[in-house]
């Protein structure tokens, strides 16, 4: 078996940064609970911030030191998130747990494994397998923001230990790879012996006996080691070594997707709340990649700022659902439909909590990459057009033309919403009123069909006639086809007896018009109207 294993030392403090503004995340940050600073970043670090100060001291060096409280609830959702991007690569995914430590030497977070033994067959030939799965794990990894030690061992207690190990600033990518059993067990001799749970815990007695790694406690009798520090100590250290069995339970993929971040500062602005969201999102993007599925539609929940006052009546939360046309988990177009309608909303209260859960997904195969445009990448490129102006203009002002079994013009389309999908599943775009050309029924070749104008007018409008020839803008038209005549509407009060003709202005331009065959209403001549306009 080979093990990958991806450890987040800076989880707790990225988990914070996420609820700042871009900024505020750049200067110095530390974490405390109620005994003193237990996280600090490198920015806090420079000004002499270290785990264990007390508040009052911390402050004291740096007055301009933005605090937070530690919440392991906060990084536990942080690191659901990295299990769920780890899911789409293999099923074997575990988390080896930290264990508590003295304030002296603080724990690290939590560490994901990953058993990749049988997904290296996707990534390639045997020497670049590896590096192609790390690869686009880490790609997988970015949107989160987490900074990543990574390393590989046949054992996953191995492979843990190894990624907790410390890197060299200057090293550009912070792996640490053993591919086999005693490459494995020669990089473990040279370990610090504090990397063992039980070590941490006996430190200082192991320290003052001089034993500072891993290879020095083996040199020990087995006995007397158990015997003084217990036999937690030698079994961590067997199954880092390959030399007992490490059996471990795999984390069952969730069935729903629900998140949630506690914003740091009131949220007041659009740009506040997106910022807050992307995060959720690329959660989101991450729970449905390890599903296989894209989402249809979300829901995102802005929880307020609550008021004290009796008589207010204020909202304690907004409820903003997106449905999409067409699913997806693309988290740029996501946040695109997500701006596009946060802009539009008007908050009555700022938001102090971000709550983001699907709805509604689809499994389906993930579209294929293309290097020209096909019919398939061009209807995914108009849907998403159709869905940004949904999100920006309305569901319902966004419309497209479906053809009517009626020949009078103005009843020969009716508009529907722009999301309705057509038999077979095919969604069309809004176009003009008539196709150029029918197909046959009987020998599937196409019928030429009369031409007609992309533009009609909402109203037909009245032209003058002088010597038999409609009049437009005060010139007469030139009739250059026609006359197509249409009879139809005796089964209802719109009855229309017409001749169309199509017509050329003075300045050039093409324009449908036609001439009634009946009087009009109160008068013993027929009339000219216009009607369209060729584009």
């Amino acid at each position: 078996m080979l093990w990958v294993a991806l450890h987040l030392p800076l989880l707790s403090l990225e988990s914070f940064a996420a609820t700042l503004a871009a900024d505020a995340a750049a200067q110095p940050l530390a974490l405390m609970d109620v005994h003193g600073i237990v996280h600090a970043n490198a920015a806090a670090r420079a000004l002499g911030i270290v785990p264990g100060l007390k508040r009052a001291t911390a402050l004291a060096l740096a007055p301009q030191l933005t605090l937070g409280q530690a919440d392991a609830a906060r990084d536990a959702q942080a690191l659901n998130a990295v299990v769920h991007a780890a899911l789409a690569f293999t099923p074997s995914v575990t988390i080896q747990s930290a264990r508590a430590a003295s304030a002296s030497r603080p724990d690290s977070p939590d560490t994901v494994l990953l058993e990749v033994q049988a997904s290296l067959r996707h990534f390639g030939g045997p020497e670049r397998r590896l590096g192609a799965l790390l690869q686009r794990l880490r790609v997988a990894l970015a949107p989160l923001g987490h900074a990543v030690q990574v390393a590989s061992a046949p054992t996953p207690l191995g492979a843990a230990l190894l990624a907790r190990l410390p890197f060299a600033r200057s090293t550009a990518r912070h792996e640490r790879h053993c591919p086999d059993l005693p490459s494995l067990r020669t990089t473990l001799d040279a370990a610090p012996v504090w990397l063992l749970g039980p070590g941490r815990e006996h430190w200082e007695a192991l320290q003052g006996m001089g034993l500072r790694t891993l290879g020095d406690l083996l040199r020990l009798p087995r006995s007397g080691v158990a015997r003084r520090f217990g036999a937690d100590l030698l079994g961590e250290l067997d199954r880092a070594r390959g030399e007992r069995p490490d059996p471990r339970e795999p984390i069952a993929l969730p069935a729903t997707f629900e998140t949630r971040l506690e914003l740091f500062a009131r949220a007041d602005t659009t740009e506040q709340v997106l910022h807050g969201a992307a995060l959720l999102l690329a959660r989101m993007v991450a729970w449905l990649t390890a599903q296989h599925a894209h989402v249809r539609r979300f829901t995102l929940v802005m929880q307020h700022e609550p008021r004290w006052r009796k008589d207010d009546r204020t909202p304690t939360e907004t409820t903003l659902v997106l449905a999409l046309t067409e699913p997806s988990r693309d988290p740029a177009h996501l946040q695109v439909l997500l701006r596009e309608r946060l802009a539009q909303l008007q908050l009555p209260a700022p938001s102090i909590e971000l709550r983001l859960q699907v709805d509604d997904m689809a499994r389906r195969a993930p579209l294929n990459e293309e290097l020209f445009p096909t019919a398939g990448s061009e209807r995914e490129g108009l849907l998403r057009l159709i869905e940004r102006l949904q999100a920006r203009l309305g569901p319902g002002q966004v419309q497209r033309l479906v053809q009517r079994h009626d020949h009078r013009p103005e009843r020969a389309s009716e508009g529907i919403a722009a999301t309705a999908v057509l038999p077979g599943g095919r969604v069309a775009a809004a176009s003009g009123m008539h196709a150029a050309a029918k197909a046959s029924p009987t020998t599937g070749t196409a019928m030429h069909a009369p031409m007609r104008p992309i533009w009609l007018l909402a109203e037909h409008q009245p032209l003058r006639e002088r010597q038999n020839l409609p009049w437009l803008d005060g010139r007469a038209l030139q009739l250059l086809s026609g006359p197509e005549r249409i009879e139809t509407g005796w089964w209802d009060a719109a009855l229309a007896e017409r001749d169309y003709f199509i017509a050329q202005a003075a300045e050039g331009a093409l324009v449908w018009v036609y001439r009634t065959r009946l009087p009009l209403p109160g008068t013993l001549v027929c009339g000219w109207f216009l009607q369209g306009r060729f584009g």
